[in-house]
């Protein structure tokens, strides 16, 4: 088929056949128009005379970008159907290795019940978006919609083979799944406070921002964040390493007691290996341990939790972000960094402390939160020292080692 595009003295040729061929004459040749007529397959697009230069090239370019995308698009959709055919593979063969799992499976005609045909969303994760329910027993639950272009179905198996065979009053329960087709969901206890990020963030004037707890309840929902990761590391059957420990993995139930969910990145172990491996640096900027990034610093373990443990203490010890650039003063951008120097120092902290008792549990907060995020993983404490530190007395206590120089600390912050 012969398409002509403009009329002029001077023509180009795009074939099928022959590849890509520009051809440059003053005229017209009488081969092109037998092409025409005889109905060969080229695509013929005349270039123009300088007052309409523009609109052949603009012409020939939307046509050749058009077929190219064309081709993009068919091959994606080729590739993406292999894709989940081994994803939806992967992971029906999880499933019928893991029949004996506590969580109920869910049909998606299922949820849509549950959900009121996904009526409600309540937030907006990593992985998904998820919706509140109630189940046909009443109780309320979270459906989590896994959204099938990010990742390999690995982060649902992640889930399902972690919280779903363990049951802790601090972590967050999974009541159930759906595996069909491309369709992938988890379905959870519903958290009504929604999440720790929503409270101690809740303001972005530091100066203007109330606590939004005592001192004493934020140390209970420390404490319950803390055995609730003691229980994952040493608990289990298997070593349940988070990788993901947030201010926005921390549920809030009615009592604003403390749940670790969001177990996407989880890796299981032995408990008797002290090192796992990893291909890459998992997590949240900002949480993740050093060692993550390179095995210079360390050996990636449970320690690696620990220091994850220890930055989110740091924001509910300052109630705001341990990086935040907007602060007036540039020596109070990197908050670990800030109360370190003020701690170790024996200067005041700089907090909110309004009753007597208040500046002994901040202390306390603080100082354990520096222990775990001590650059060197052997220098951190495990979960289990942790609890103990964080149930026992200030003084107790001491003052760790820096846990940073200063050229990791701009690292950080860049």
């Amino acid at each position: 088929m012969l398409i002509v595009l403009g009329f002029c003295s001077k023509y180009c040729v795009i074939s099928r056949s022959l590849g890509l061929r520009w051809i440059i004459t003053n005229r017209v040749p009488t081969q092109l128009l037998e092409w025409s007529r005889t109905g060969y397959n080229h695509y013929l697009g005349y270039i123009m005379h300088p007052w309409s230069h523009s609109a052949v090239i603009l012409g020939s370019s939307i046509g050749g970008t058009a077929f190219l995308a064309l081709v993009v698009l068919v091959l994606y959709r080729f590739r993406r159907s292999d894709s989940e055919k081994e994803t939806q593979l992967k992971v029906e063969r999880f499933l019928a290795n893991y029949k004996t799992l506590n969580p109920s499976r869910y049909s998606y005609s299922d949820l849509k019940k549950i959900t009121g045909k996904f009526r409600h969303k309540v937030g907006q994760g990593g992985y998904g978006t998820v919706y509140r329910g109630k189940l046909p027993n009443g109780i309320p639950a979270a459906v989590k919609m896994i959204e099938i272009s990010k990742g390999n179905g690995q982060e649902f198996i992640n889930e399902v083979a972690t919280i779903g065979r363990i049951h802790h009053f601090n972590v967050v329960r999974l009541l159930g799944f759906c595996a069909e087709g491309t369709r992938r969901a988890l379905v959870y206890e519903f958290m009504p406070n929604e999440s720790l990020e929503k409270f101690i963030f809740s303001s972005k004037d530091a100066k203007t921002r109330n606590r939004p707890f005592s001192w004493e309840k934020l140390q209970q929902i420390a404490m319950g964040i803390a055995r609730g990761m003691e229980y994952l590391h040493q608990g289990c059957n298997q070593r349940i390493l988070h990788f993901d420990i947030k201010p926005h993995n921390i549920l809030l139930d009615h009592n604003f007691q403390p749940k670790i969910s969001d177990f996407g990145l989880a890796k299981l172990c032995s408990k008797e290996r002290s090192v796992v491996s990893m291909t890459a640096a998992r997590g949240t900027a900002g949480y993740i341990a050093p060692e993550l990034f390179s095995r210079n610093f360390g050996a990636v373990s449970h320690k690696s939790d620990v220091f994850s443990f220890g930055m989110l203490l740091l924001e509910i010890v300052g109630c705001r972000r341990n990086i935040d650039v907007t602060v007036e003063n540039q020596s109070q951008i990197y908050f670990p960094e800030l109360i370190y120097n003020r701690m170790s120092q024996g200067k005041e902290m700089g907090l909110e402390i309004e009753i007597d008792g208040d500046e002994e549990i901040a202390k306390k907060l603080a100082i354990v939160a520096l222990w775990c995020i001590q650059w060197n993983p052997t220098d951190r404490p495990s979960m289990t020292m942790v609890v103990q530190m964080l149930e026992g007395d200030l003084h107790g206590l001491e003052i760790p080692p820096k846990p940073f120089a200063s050229s990791d600390i701009e690292m950080i912050a860049t």
